[in-house]
């Protein structure tokens, strides 16, 4: 008898959407499985901002305030969930929780995993809170290949 693989839902808001810089982490086979599911928001409102000389969407844990965020929900292996908490260098830069994401298509209320920031400088909620992230040209999201690898993001979320 095959053991069952065990999969889960992530909603993803920010790089990993499809069309953003860091969604091919969800089609590389050798990360693990992911499918789309649906496009969604949440049911209790985030602040989403764009911080760092890098532009890097954040998802603040202050609940109730900003906007309903817009995303995409995938369901994905335990290989796959592995490999985002390393892009999300989960736990020591990002948390994660579940929380409820409303359906676009289906109407539905599912539990996700979404990542947060929990420790951040409360100069970053002056920011403006966003619906939904989208990479500009004006403001590039710059991979970690191209950061100064002797800074971690955290510690440049005062620019």
């Amino acid at each position: 008898m095959s053991k069952v693989n065990e999969l889960f839902k992530v909603f993803v808001y920010g790089t990993l959407k499809r069309g953003e810089p860091n969604h091919h982490w969800l089609t590389k086979a050798e990360n693990g499985f992911a499918r789309f599911i649906d496009r969604g928001q949440t049911d209790e409102k985030f602040p989403l901002v764009v911080g760092t000389r890098y532009n890097i969407p954040f998802l603040l844990d202050k609940p109730g305030t900003g906007h309903n965020i817009q995303g995409e929900i995938y369901e994905v292996d335990k290989s796959m969930f592995a490999n985002l908490d390393i892009l999300e260098d989960y736990p020591h830069y990002y948390d994660r929780e579940i929380q409820k994401i409303n359906t676009t298509e289906s109407k539905e209320s599912v539990p996700c995993w979404i990542y947060l920031i929990r420790k951040f400088p409360a100069k970053l909620l002056e920011k403006e809170h966003l619906t939904s992230y989208h990479n500009t040209p004006a403001k590039p999201y710059r991979e970690r290949s191209e950061r100064d690898v002797n800074i971690k993001a955290i510690d440049d979320l005062n620019y």
